[in-house]
């Protein structure tokens, strides 16, 4: 296990995050988890976050990552659902017309710390998560 670092700390931080699609709409597909995965990992670099894995399903993702301690959890994660909401309606007229004006992700999200559980764990499960529904 390698720890983090920054001027003044040591740290090791996993979060595993799961986003939903508004209403639950069954539309996401390899290329739109591709698009929103790249998405991410833009937004997130000035947030200093790492993607570490990711999986979808048709109505939600699962993104495992590693933060810093000040990172601004809940401001990073609307500033991602509010760009790659737009983004990926005006890149996929598909789910645009599904839509209609409403945002792409559901209001709400959930947020977990890793804890004890070994990172390989968490990685196998969300690696698996793609696979339950195939």
């Amino acid at each position: 296990m390698e720890l983090d670092t920054n001027n003044h700390s040591v740290f090791l931080l996993y979060y595993h995050l799961v986003l939903v699609t508004k209403y639950r709409r069954q539309v996401i597909d390899e290329e739109i988890s591709e698009f929103a995965k790249i998405t991410f990992e833009r937004i997130a670099e000035p947030y200093r976050i790492t993607l570490v894995e990711w999986n979808h399903e048709k109505d939600h993702i699962h993104i495992l990552f590693k933060a810093q301690p000040k990172t601004e959890l809940t401001k990073f994660i609307n500033a991602y659902k509010s760009t790659s909401s737009r983004l990926i309606k005006r890149d996929f007229p598909r789910v645009k017309q599904s839509l209609w004006k409403e945002m792409f992700w559901s209001k709400s999200f959930c947020l977990l710390t890793t804890g004890d559980a070994p990172i390989d764990v968490i990685k196998k499960y969300i690696q698996n998560q793609g696979n339950n529904h195939k």
